[in-house]
């Protein structure tokens, strides 16, 4: 048998170019490549190889990064229905992209997925032995070679880089994070995703929550890390919310005392002369948030009952609707005059 007797030349060039190197047996059957002839060009010496159960790579060399992962979703992924016309997909116009693989119900998770969404703190998909793939739970799959299954109840929606489906960030930290043990690595990663604007601190802790990963001590400690970072993030936007929206200065982390009385709470920010607050939720999932709930809660009716407005400010507000959270506080501002006064409250330092 000719190993150099090309493919058939029409369903291919519709394919992207790793597409044409990478492509299951059924494919292949698709195109008139009998299971026989597949064999034969598989076998030790032959110009194809089996790169993972049913998905076969068209040159005898190491798979690129991009082949291993194209691989992964041809193997994880339902076969799509076929298309009429030989299942070859409509040729695109000039300037469109090829219309991505329709891979169905796989996301691809984990440190692949990381690096996907461009985490500088996870691995390169080229320094990656395994590819993680998130499966609904009762499908028939087992990990095998560089792909490791992961099991789900329910899949999150995609997101889509570069046409591949990916979980999104905080699902494919928890699944990354389960595999880790390294203390360092699991608190960059995690540090990286709040940081970097990927996802907010409540998400992460959510979903390590979900996974059952905070019972571990150095998973723990990086959530600590992650959420006294994620309270700095949102104080250094509260600041620059009043200035650049050229809000009147507050005082900023004071304690609040009724004069020879009771302690009544801190305050991220406050106005005495408008008797207006603002308070940062930043609880974020975490383990004692029934407790810090119960705290915000007496102390906002504390102070109301005093006269002074309370504005709660979530972390993810500052970052997606700051103009909005802006003319909240000052609408309560601008309220002040049409109030009773307030009752006189001893504002200390923080």
């Amino acid at each position: 048998m000719n190993h150099d007797t090309p493919l058939p030349s029409l369903p291919l060039r519709h394919l992207s170019p790793v597409r044409r190197r990478v492509l299951t047996t059924a494919q292949l059957r698709s195109r008139g490549v009998t299971a026989a002839e597949t064999n034969e060009r598989c076998r030790a010496g032959g110009d194809w190889r089996q790169i993972l159960p049913g998905v076969v790579l068209l040159h005898s060399g190491p798979a690129t990064a991009e082949e291993r992962l194209h691989a992964a979703l041809l193997y994880t992924a339902r076969s799509p229905a076929p298309r009429p016309a030989d299942s070859i997909p409509s040729q695109p116009g000039a300037g469109e992209p090829h219309a991505p693989q329709p891979f169905t119900d796989v996301l691809v998770t984990g440190l692949a997925a990381l690096a996907l969404h461009g985490f500088a703190t996870a691995p390169s998909l080229h320094g990656l032995e395994t590819i993680d793939v998130l499966v609904p739970r009762l499908r028939r799959l087992r990990s095998t070679g560089c792909v490791r299954v992961v099991r789900t109840p329910v899949l999150p929606a995609p997101a889509f880089v570069t046409g591949v489906p990916v979980a999104p960030v905080s699902r494919a930290l928890a699944d990354a994070v389960a595999e880790l043990d390294d203390a360092d690595t699991v608190r960059r990663l995690l540090t990286e995703a709040v940081r970097a604007g990927h996802c907010e601190p409540s998400a992460v802790v959510g979903a390590l929550t979900a996974a059952r990963l905070l019972g571990r001590p150095h998973v723990a400690d990086a959530v600590d890390t992650l959420l006294a970072q994620g309270r700095a993030l949102a104080e250094d936007r509260l600041y620059r919310m009043v200035g650049d929206h050229g809000l009147p200065d507050p005082v900023w982390n004071v304690d609040l005392r009724l004069p020879g009385g009771p302690h009544i709470g801190g305050l991220d920010a406050y106005w005495p002369e408008q008797a207006v607050a603002v308070e940062l939720d930043t609880r974020a999932g975490r383990r004692d948030e029934d407790a810090l709930w119960s705290e915000y809660a007496r102390k906002r009716e504390v102070l109301e009952r005093l006269g002074i407005t309370v504005v709660h400010i979530t972390p993810a507000k500052l970052r997606e609707a700051v103009d909005q959270q802006a003319a909240v506080v000052r609408t309560a501002l601008m309220a002040a005059a049409d109030r009773e006064p307030a009752a006189h409250v001893v504002v200390l330092p923080r």
